[in-house]
């Protein structure tokens, strides 16, 4: 597949761009332009797309003849970041091409998980204190998935638990609804949550679906296996 990575040289990114590349596919890039240095271990592996990710124009361009268009959704400064980078996706990728975006937990599909008060709590003074700080807008990322679900796209929003370094554990496993037994351990590997992103282009049960993951070695995991 040609696949096209928005975010490429974050963390997630580069994790992505990396399993991409294992499987075979041809990658496209896309990372604001002081950024691009972050990936010279790619750099004549793949083709790089300097500028802001929520470019309509640079999104185009970047987008252009892609089979798979893997995007990591982040809620920097005020200006609609997250909406403006789902939006431009949504509006230039081919038809039928397989949207994939990341984005954590506290995006709900459907209003049916449940969040324990610790969790409702974290997620409320984060966001007070990003946007007072005026460095994220959460509820821009919210924004951004709810124009996601309402598309009629190829999509599938992967919800990330929280994210430790560290060698790859294999696939993490899913759940439709955080609160889910299966979820508890709230841990992913993030090179795993970049190899499910990538392995989501492939798979079309995902299809429409917004997975909550969590670590397949992870405790709660095991148990549910072994239940």
């Amino acid at each position: 597949m040609k696949v096209c990575i928005i975010g490429a040289s974050g963390k997630l990114g580069r994790y992505m761009v990396q399993h991409a590349l294992d499987r075979g596919h041809e990658v496209v890039g896309v990372c604001r332009e002081k950024s691009v240095a972050k990936l010279d271990a790619f750099k004549d592996r793949i083709t790089i797309i300097p500028g802001a990710t929520n470019d309509r124009e640079v999104i185009k361009r970047a987008v252009e003849g892609c089979d798979g268009v893997l995007t990591v959704l982040v809620p920097w400064g005020l200006q609609q970041y997250s909406s403006g980078t789902a939006q431009a996706v949504l509006d230039y990728a081919r038809p039928g091409a397989r949207l994939v975006f990341s984005c954590g937990w506290h995006i709900t599909r459907d209003g049916q998980d449940v969040y324990s008060p610790a969790f409702k709590a974290v997620v409320v003074v984060f966001g007070w204190v990003a946007r007072t700080l005026r460095f994220a807008e959460l509820d821009d990322q919210v924004e951004a998935c709810r124009r996601i679900f309402e598309s009629g796209t190829r999509w599938t929003v992967v919800r990330g638990s929280d994210l430790e370094e560290g060698e790859s554990r294999g696939l993490p496993v899913w759940s439709r609804h955080v609160g889910d037994p299966v979820l508890k351990s709230n841990i992913t590997r993030r090179t795993d949550f970049a190899l499910f992103m990538v392995a989501a282009l492939e798979n079309d049960a995902l299809i429409r679906e917004a997975p909550a993951i969590v670590d397949c070695q992870s405790p709660s995991a095991l148990a549910h296996a072994a239940a």
